[in-house]
């Protein structure tokens, strides 16, 4: 599982600003890719909706570069290929702790935070992507402190605070690309479906109450099932509701 993918390149670097934005850069001037960008230390991670992603020292920022020749739609369902690969690379470091999935793209450790996903991509014409960048950022070692989150942020941990072995980066990134490279090929030849399955698995809170949040108001109902789009199925007073995009926060105290 830890053997480099064959054909897929990698770039180390000691410091960018971000690694997506550098793997963006790399794909608009004709990298062809699949090419994995990792740095030491980055000064401007980057997250959903335009939040900063805090890396911390000791951790691994990474972004893979593909050229899939998919839809948007399709390309969308590839967080949860890497949320899987995250899972699987955060199992091997740290395999006494429980390892959780947060939709849409985060991974958690014992409940806790420690991992993020971040898909950026290129539309090209007949309506599939150009290349699509996949941004894996795990915290190995060292994490932010929950007072510069926001006060409905699931609180952030590293792998070392839940007992994991101490990794360095560049050893992380071979098991994450292997498992990328595995999850990635499954996805390829037989689909969603399994890909779904396995996430589910994971869950974190199914079968509990969650609530969403949008820019027009929030939603609370109980974490029922990811549907064959990727969107959350809530169950709540007023029936199933379908979310293809929000922000999920999680009862305190739960």
């Amino acid at each position: 599982m830890n053997t480099w993918p064959d054909g897929v390149g990698r770039l180390i670097l000691a410091e960018t600003d971000s690694t997506n934005a550098e793997a963006v850069r790399r794909a608009q001037s004709g990298e062809p890719g699949p090419l994995w960008v990792m740095a030491q230390r980055q000064a401007k991670g980057r997250a959903r909706c335009g939040r900063r992603w805090q890396g911390g020292t000791g951790n691994l920022t990474a972004s893979l570069l593909v050229r899939p020749q998919i839809t948007a739609e399709t390309a969308a369902l590839m967080s949860f290929v890497a949320a899987l690969a995250a899972a699987d690379t955060m199992a091997r470091i740290a395999p006494g702790a429980k390892i959780t999935l947060k939709w849409p793209n985060d991974a958690l450790v014992n409940g806790r935070k420690a991992c993020g996903i971040l898909l950026e991509s290129g539309a090209k014409a007949g309506g599939r992507l150009g290349w699509l960048v996949i941004g894996v950022g795990v915290n190995l070692a060292s994490h932010p402190p929950a007072e510069t989150l926001p006060a409905d942020a699931v609180t952030p941990t590293d792998l070392v605070a839940e007992g994991g072995t101490p990794t360095a980066p560049e050893p992380a990134l071979d098991l994450l690309a292997a498992a990328m490279a595995t999850w990635s090929d499954r996805f390829r030849i037989e689909g969603f479906a399994p890909i779904r399955e396995a996430w589910l698995s994971r869950a974190a809170r199914l079968g509990q109450s969650v609530t969403a949040s949008f820019s027009t108001g929030r939603i609370t109902g109980v974490f029922a099932d990811v549907d064959a789009s990727g969107a959350l199925v809530l169950n709540t007073p007023d029936g199933l509701r379908r979310i293809a995009a929000a922000d999920i926060h999680f009862p305190e105290g739960v």
